[in-house]
């Protein structure tokens, strides 16, 4: 059965709390060549703040995914091609691994389930906004992450493993371990990509990989350096 992200390399994570650099347009970052934009953040959001970027990249064809940080901020728009609901399977609180979905099925009007789609988050920046509001425990070796891909895949059925470093360039070793323990699900790598090498070195062993702070520091040419990057990876 395929999924959209099948054909992906590299997606772009928008969040809707920080601007873009002075002078670019939703134009320019839906130009950038990634294969999708995934809008979302920790901190900070509103529904507000996430309807005005989908409405203002709806026009431009690259596919558009909403990932919540909580089900307040869930929007429905047709604009929208689903939703990616983050598993925090190494999260110390229960809460982001099954709490927050108990109270997302329980939105008004529900969940489109037939483009809502699950990411099982395996999170290793102790220092990230992220692991602290999830109280992940980040202190896990390539066997022990190797481990939880396993696990979110094969006990699991999920689709989707996420690593994520948000902030800083995680272990290539790391990401290989997580590589090497999934047969099917795709794997997604996120944290500290800033460039053509850092997206390559990624690349080698993500399916996936994920750009986010980069778009808001540096800007859309920055952005297509990795998305470069990866796709030479891929080849």
């Amino acid at each position: 059965m395929s999924t959209p992200w099948d054909e992906w390399d590299h997606v772009l994570k928008v969040d809707p709390d920080k601007d873009l650099v002075a002078g670019e347009t939703f134009e320019d970052v839906c130009a950038t060549g990634t294969d999708a934009i995934e809008i979302g953040g920790t901190t900070g959001m509103t529904k507000e703040k996430m309807t005005a970027v989908v409405d203002a990249c709806a026009k431009y064809g690259v596919p558009l995914y909403q990932e919540p940080s909580n089900p307040a901020v869930v929007i429905d728009d047709d604009a929208l091609d689903g939703y990616l609901i983050p598993t925090v399977f190494n999260a110390g609180d229960s809460f982001w691994v099954t709490g927050a979905h108990k109270e997302w099925v329980r939105i008004e009007n529900g969940l489109d389930w037939s483009r809502t789609y699950t990411e099982a988050y395996i999170v290793l920046n102790p220092d990230s906004s992220v692991a602290e509001y999830t109280e992940a425990d980040c202190d896990q070796s390539a066997d022990d992450v190797a481990a939880y891909a396993a696990v979110a895949e094969k006990l699991f059925g999920q689709e989707i493993v996420y690593i994520e470093y948000s902030g800083t360039l995680g272990d290539p070793e790391v990401v290989r371990a997580a590589a090497d323990a999934l047969d099917e699900a795709t794997l997604f790598y996120g944290g500290g990509i800033g460039d053509y090498e850092s997206a390559h070195e990624m690349g080698r062993y993500a399916d996936v990989v994920v750009v986010g702070d980069l778009l808001h520091e540096e800007g859309c040419d920055a952005v297509r350096e990795t998305v470069e990057g990866v796709s030479d990876a891929h080849e």
